[in-house]
């Protein structure tokens, strides 16, 4: 492996937070429906220890997984925290059980999630804190506008935003220096393309959430399952490969409550996709 082939291995959020591009999403450390305490908190601690040991320093979580339990998790596993971890969270959903999400973009809401996050990571500053969705009862602008005057008042460092479109991205970065978007993008599910086409012209990370996911693609033993043999890797490896190669400011965040699993994802930064495969491999959309 030459040094030109690690070139890409970090991306620089904002401009002053370097982090390997292969991160760690802590929605599943939650109980079943993302709801609860997990089965074995010890066992969610020591997979927590353990990304931070594989050198994973991007670890992305929410106010919302739980409610509440992720950030308390994190806190509990990771603190004092290492000096390059970015944590990055987010506000804007509220929950009432298992499986149910419901927008609250309010500024009053958002206000006081921040410092409520920042209470539960025990941190003073949150690294990356991002708009969870967008309420469609409240402007965009002024839910964006909260965390612009939150990131004024020194408690979070840089904004990022979730499930976003190309139009709505132009209308937040109006208010504020939006680093990151979140959006569902993989293997199987390109119906955000126009938005990483727009992070990468600009500069601005993208994190693929359900970066996993090769629905039927794998099924039938086709070109994923060969390209994975050649490679001695399984699908999910390819994956995750695949999105690190599709452009440089792709942060693919894996989950899992699995420390064997958590391992095998991390494998994927060593895998070097050949032209053909990446070829192979966006032919499939």
């Amino acid at each position: 492996m030459t040094d030109h082939d690690h070139e890409n291995d970090t991306f620089t959020i904002g401009g002053d937070m370097t982090v390997f591009r292969l991160g760690f999403g802590a929605m599943r450390i939650t109980g079943a429906g993302i709801w609860g305490w997990p089965g074995d908190i010890d066992g969610a601690k020591k997979l927590l220890a353990r990304v931070v040991e594989l050198g994973i320093n991007l670890i992305d979580t929410a106010d919302a997984y739980g409610p509440e339990v992720s950030e308390y998790l994190i806190a509990q596993a990771l603190r004092p925290y290492p000096d390059n971890l970015v944590i990055a969270t987010k506000g804007g959903l509220t929950r009432s059980g298992p499986g149910t999400w419901t927008p609250d973009g309010r500024p009053e809401h958002l206000l006081r999630a921040v410092e409520n996050s920042l209470r539960r990571l025990e941190r003073e500053r949150i690294d990356l804190y991002q708009l969870h969705a967008i309420d469609d009862n409240v402007p965009l602008e002024d839910s964006v506008g909260a965390l612009k005057d939150m990131q004024d008042a020194g408690k979070i460092r840089h904004v990022g935003v979730s499930n976003f479109k190309v139009e709505d991205l132009v209308r937040a970065r109006r208010i504020v220096n939006v680093v990151t978007v979140q959006n569902r993008y993989n293997l199987a599910d390109r119906a955000h393309q126009a938005v990483l086409d727009y992070c990468t012209d600009n500069g601005i990370g993208f994190i693929p959430w359900f970066p996993l996911a090769t629905g039927r693609l794998t099924e039938d033993g086709g070109d994923i399952a060969a390209i994975a043999a050649r490679h001695g890797a399984s699908p999910g490896q390819i994956a995750l490969a695949w999105l690190l190669a599709t452009s440089p400011v792709t942060l693919p965040i894996p989950g899992t409550s699995s420390i064997a699993h958590l391992e095998d994802n991390t494998r994927a930064r060593d895998i070097r996709l050949s032209e053909d495969d990446l070829a192979t491999l966006d032919a499939l959309a």
